[in-house]
């Protein structure tokens, strides 16, 4: 059962636009009674602070102000008298609250610094402000618990940012509720539930939803809320339970009363049953519960766990609120979604964009408190800069450092790794002799000198960076380490790559990259953008994650998420006849999904008979062999899905890839919104969208142009991580 607390009473009374419990009835409704309607030269009685309300009410638009409209008469509150920089109050005389309500005009820009506000006793009982609009809109507030008493209003304006003036008109004191579907709301709750519950309809008009606790916004999102309870696409949630006990106000800048009521805490989230089993759901891969995500970020193993965190809008269905979400797992295939961790610290004006993760084992930061290493995280806060946030309880809680931001530029998106020296490493300083290597920060960054790039800092404590190379051509979400190559004891080489994975290899002395070759290498192709690689993992290996960045918004349409990642894979250095080049292949732990077995070997395929192979189910694993023969094309369908070998453009479904002995080996690996398709054992690693979606009873291997030979064909049912 979802459950909420609100309060009533006196707190029902200091919010804005709540039900009319406890309204007065009287036998006949008192007439109206006009507390100001603002249409003299002057303010009268009323008392201006500041430069924002000049010497009185304006007489419609001000200079380099959009057109106002939809207020009363001639005349107007406008605090863009000297632009969105000017502040300043006014205040009105004292007044008897003697009817239900007070009705006014508002508009202007949505914040608590910009607002229309009521003092009873000289405490502030219900605010009201515009909607980023200058448009005036009706809003009310309910004076049912006030009668008699005496009252002043408030015009603030204390912001002086974009939208920050406010305009006001036409205030009223009536018997008679105004017929408002949409306005400002106002709700106060002591939380004493673990969730709060947003309700979310896909396409509406966005509003802003703040949550402030001890009168400190906490969370601020521009979501699409439901209008209507009838018509609720999904509920969205997030975790409030470290504010048990305390007072968590939620102002929603337009809502219907009646959608509005639906925002409460609860025991639990809608949807919390679901065993992830919805129709579109990833079943091989980590996918959110709700909301939009895209890219990884913070990946790192540390005390045991794999850390997956993410770009994540928990409140809607598209890209916005960047804040971080966070997953966890003991064995790369079964994730736990935890609570959200990482907010912009600029509430106001920033999200909460990509970066990376890391240990301290060293604890060169000196941020250690416990027994365990510490947890870092670099992030960028768009309103602030490259931002560094630490953990002393294995991910669960961060602490923001109090230096931020650490880095300040034009760019986005750093990771830090830590750089061992070895024999010719030339130490940065003392302390990076005493502790054997140093920190190096990467980061996207772009200014007109050096356009888009990566830029190198280094440090010895995590806090203070010093920029020591930049690297052109590389644009968000920049990638650096180091890989052994295979078959070749003793030798590596350093890799890097940003958002677009098309990668260079090199050498990599601590401050500066030096690729080895012109331009760059690419393995990873299809919906694959911004990926990142696991740091510090146990037994050595490099794995990867990426964001399926899918065509359209509707690719999965229907679900209460949207978007999802690429499957896990490892990545190695190999030597081929073109050179050094990178291999991505699925993690080993996919074998532990594997049910049934479907084999076929040492077929003859042609045009007119496909191998076909029964099967039952929607999650597979595949690998194919094929001598390509006379055939000019080949490959597998899959439910109507087909992965094909061209031969005359040398492609795998578009990616190039050269045949080995006339022989092309191609493995995919099948979910239920997207697949994978690896050529060649990770020669190329392609993600594509799986357009024909549902079960699937035959699996065929196909050649058109001539006959091709299947020397193998392994199948393997697998089933879900979530069950």
């Amino acid at each position: 059962m979802l459950e909420q607390t609100l309060r009533i009473g006196t707190v029902i009374a200091s919010t804005l636009v709540m039900s009319g419990a406890g309204v007065l009835h009287a036998a006949e409704a008192r007439t109206d009674r006009v507390v100001e309607d603002f249409e003299s030269e002057s303010y009268g009685q009323w008392r201006a602070t500041g430069d924002a309300f000049g010497d009185g009410p304006a007489t419609g638009t001000l200079r380099g102000q959009r057109p106002v409209s939809g207020f009363g008469g001639e005349r107007l509150v406008n605090t863009f008298l000297n632009g969105d920089g000017a502040t300043g109050t006014l205040t009105s005389p004292e007044f008897t609250l003697d009817r239900n309500y007070l009705t006014f005009l508002i508009g202007g820009g949505n914040h608590d610094q910009t607002c229309l506000q009521l003092l009873v006793d000289g405490q502030v009982v219900a605010t009201a402000s515009g909607m980023n609009k200058e448009q005036l809109s009706p809003g009310h507030f309910d004076l049912s618990s006030y009668q008699g008493k005496q009252a002043r209003l408030r015009i603030v304006d204390r912001a002086t940012g974009g939208w920050g003036h406010v305009n006001v008109d036409d205030i009223v004191l009536s018997d008679t509720k105004p017929a408002i579907p949409f306005a400002a709301r106002t709700a106060t709750f002591t939380v004493d539930r673990p969730y709060l519950i947003l309700p979310i309809k896909n396409g509406a008009q966005k509003v802003i939803v703040e949550v402030k606790v001890a009168g400190q916004a906490v969370r601020r999102y521009q979501t699409e809320l439901a209008t209507d309870p009838e018509q609720v696409d999904w509920y969205a949630y997030f975790t409030i339970e470290q504010y048990e006990g305390q007072d968590l106000t939620v102002h929603a800048a337009r809502a219907t009363e009646e959608a509005f009521a639906l925002i409460r805490q609860s025991d639990q989230y809608p949807g919390q049953d679901l065993n992830y089993d919805e129709e579109l759901r990833p079943q091989l891969r980590f996918s959110q519960r709700v909301g939009w995500i895209n890219d990884p970020n913070g990946m790192v193993y540390h005390d045991g766990e794999w850390h997956l965190f993410f770009q994540h809008n928990p409140v809607g269905w598209r890209w916005g609120n960047m804040t971080w979400g966070h997953a966890v797992s003991k064995d790369l295939i079964h994730w736990e979604q935890l609570p959200n961790v990482l907010f912009p610290k600029t509430m106001l004006r920033g999200d909460a964009f990509s970066g990376g993760g890391t240990n301290d084992p060293m604890n060169t930061a000196a941020w250690k408190t416990g027994e365990n290493d510490v947890l870092v995280v670099f992030y960028t806060d768009t309103g602030l800069g490259e931002c560094v946030a630490y953990s002393n309880d294995n991910g669960r809680t961060f602490t923001q450092y109090e230096g931020n931001p650490i880095i300040k530029h034009s760019g986005r998106d750093p990771k830090a790794v830590w750089y061992a020296y070895d024999e010719d490493d030339t130490p940065l300083n003392e302390r990076a002799e005493e502790l054997g290597g140093h920190w190096v920060l990467f980061v996207f960054s772009q200014n007109e000198s050096h356009g888009r790039h990566t830029a190198f800092y280094t440090s010895t404590n995590l806090k203070d960076w010093e920029l020591a190379s930049r690297l052109a051509g590389y644009y968000e979400c920049p990638e650096l380490f180091e890989l052994p190559i295979r078959g070749r004891e003793g030798e590596s080489r350093w890799v890097t790559f940003a958002a677009d994975a098309a990668y260079a290899i090199g050498t990599f002395d601590g401050r500066t990259f030096t690729p080895e070759h012109e331009g760059k290498h690419r393995v990873h192709h299809g919906l694959y953008y911004a990926s990142q690689t696991f740091d510090n993992a146990p037994d050595g290996r490099r794995i990867q994650i990426g964001f399926s960045k899918f065509e359209r918004e509707s690719d999965l349409p229907g679900m209460a998420f949207n978007k999802t990642f690429n499957y896990p894979h490892e990545l190695t250095l190999r030597e081929t006849p073109e050179g050094l080049r990178m291999f991505a292949e699925p993690i080993q732990e996919l074998s532990t999904l594997r049910q049934q077995r479907h084999t076929t070997q040492d077929r003859v395929v042609s045009p007119e008979t496909p191998v076909t192979l029964p099967v039952g189910g929607d999650l597979f694993e595949i690998s194919a062999t094929i001598e390509i023969g006379q055939a000019t094309r080949v490959g597998l369908n899959v439910g109507g899905n087909t992965s094909v070998y061209d031969v005359g453009g040398g492609t795998l479904d578009g990616a190039p890839l050269r045949l080995i002995d006339g022989k092309v080996k191609i493995r995919l690996v099948v979910d239920r919104p997207m697949f994978e398709v690896i050529g060649n054992e990770g020669a190329v690693f392609i993600t594509r969208r799986r357009h024909h979606t549902g079960q699937v009873d035959e699996i065929k291997v196909f050649a058109q142009g001539g006959e091709a030979k299947l020397l193998d064909l392994e199948v393997y049912e697998l089933k879900s991580i979530w069950r």
